[in-house]
């Protein structure tokens, strides 16, 4: 009987126990493919030989300093390596632990700001339905996953909220995709002028919708439109890159593929690949100048902020990508999984939307192709398939509540940077294989 207070209670894990490359083997030595990392961490697979030297390196030389009295030579290196590569007007960074700590950095950095300049009556954040920030409670208020906010509810601070930038459910069928993209960044000015631009803080998005919608890229020209929006209004756009950035969708920072640079932003996953708990939010350099031209300081902090042995294993990693070009391969084999996926799913009659970037992609499941309808949410056939595909030693990321929180079912890849050309051919079939048992004897809809 374990004593460790388990995600399911009523669910009997597998003991992993080593790991190499692509894949992760348990104590019964079954392999399992990580076509997930995890959930989208892994992003140079497992037991990484450089990565592992550095760590070791560091563990001999200093294992841990508190911030509030030492900097470190790792810290100091990893975020000249962040800032030398950021977007424009970028010009620090804080080290944290992971991404809800990031997340909650950047809110409270944000309220912050406005009170160095005197602006205190700012309170508001606005966000996104069906978006996630992460399980703090400060993280967890400006996400929109209705499932995972739900009982927690009356502790959270107020947030508000428009709707998801997202194609597939929100076009509509006379509108080109660059005119969508405007109609949905247009919900921010409204909500803007709703409560009063004066009293709002920031704009919180993931520059491509992660986990809870499965991998949504913001439609042509939508951050750029929030970006003006943000700017002739005077609020700061915090953008979450915890899961999508740091390389997943083909250049270091997802928000270079859409032309716009934040205020804030947040890392995390990739940025240490699984190695230690490491995350960070980038700072831009009119933030900071309030800071130091005010308090003189930054009203926050956390026991392990900064931690040597966590930046020296993700300045390996981060070296380890560079060097390598592993972002062209993400580029390649991203497309090679887009061309795999369309060709295995295009045609299926539960398969209703394909999208991602990069080495990030997301399957859409529906009852019904021509009207977009959900499976019965009873039916948890996000689990299904988990379940269908860790039998055939395949490691996916399925969510349920795609749509609202409740129903909808995706499926979400963000396969190691590392993958070849015969990891994707297996994980497509191995999906495709998963997909088919969890779905065997579902009816398909018929034209009316």
């Amino acid at each position: 009987m374990s004593h460790l207070l388990h995600r399911q209670i009523h669910h009997d894990y597998p003991v992993g126990v080593s790991g190499q490359g692509v894949y992760l083997f348990d104590a019964a030595g079954k392999a399992y493919l990580d076509a997930s990392g995890g959930a989208a961490v892994s992003c140079l697979g497992h037991q990484h030989p450089e990565v592992l030297a550095a760590m070791h390196a560091q563990l001999d030389k200093l294992a841990y300093a508190h911030t509030s009295f030492f900097t470190s030579e790792a810290a100091e290196a990893l975020g000249d390596e962040l800032i030398a590569h950021a977007p424009a007007n970028i010009s620090h960074v804080y080290l944290v632990s992971g991404g809800s700590e990031a997340v909650e950095a950047a809110l409270k950095m944000a309220r912050q700001y406005f009170v160095e300049r005197g602006e205190t009556g700012r309170k508001h954040f606005i966000a996104r339905r069906q978006s996630y920030h992460g399980n703090t409670l400060g993280a967890l208020a400006v996400g929109g996953n209705a499932w995972r906010r739900q009982q927690f509810a009356p502790i959270l601070i107020d947030s508000d909220y428009i709707d998801p930038c997202y194609e597939y459910r929100y076009r509509q069928a006379d509108e080109t995709a660059e005119a969508y993209g405007r109609r949905a960044a247009d919900a921010l000015e409204a909500k803007l002028l709703e409560l009063g631009p004066e009293t709002v803080i920031a704009f919180v998005a993931e520059t491509v919708v992660g986990a809870t919608l499965g991998a949504v890229p913001a439609a042509p020209g939508y951050l750029r439109r929030v970006r003006e929006i943000c700017d002739r209004h005077g609020i700061l756009l915090i953008l979450d890159e915890v899961m999508c950035g740091m390389g997943r969708t083909g250049t270091l920072h997802a928000c270079e593929q859409d032309g716009v640079a934040p205020d804030l932003m947040t890392v995390a996953k990739g940025l240490g690949g699984g190695y230690a708990p490491i995350g960070a939010t980038f700072v831009g350099k009119q933030i900071y100048d309030a800071f130091a031209q005010g308090s003189g300081l930054f009203q926050h902090g956390h026991t392990y902020v900064g931690h040597p042995l966590a930046c020296a294993a993700a300045l390996a990693v981060q070296h380890v990508i560079r060097r390598d070009g592993l972002l062209d391969n993400v580029e390649t084999r991203g497309r090679q999984l887009e061309q795999a996926l369309r060709e295995r799913f295009d045609e299926h009659p539960f398969v209703g939307d394909i999208r991602g970037r990069g080495l990030f992609w997301g399957v859409e499941l529906v009852a019904d192709r021509e009207t977009k309808a959900p499976f019965d949410a009873k039916l948890r056939l996000h689990a299904r398939i988990k379940s269908e595909a860790l039998a055939r030693g395949l490691m996916v990321y399925p969510m349920g509540g795609t749509i609202d929180g409740r129903s909808g079912d995706h499926v979400l890849l963000a396969p190691p940077f590392i993958s070849t050309a015969d990891n994707v051919e297996v994980i497509v079939e191995r999906l495709g294989e998963a997909i088919e048992a969890a779905t065997a004897g579902m009816k398909v809809a018929m034209p009316a």
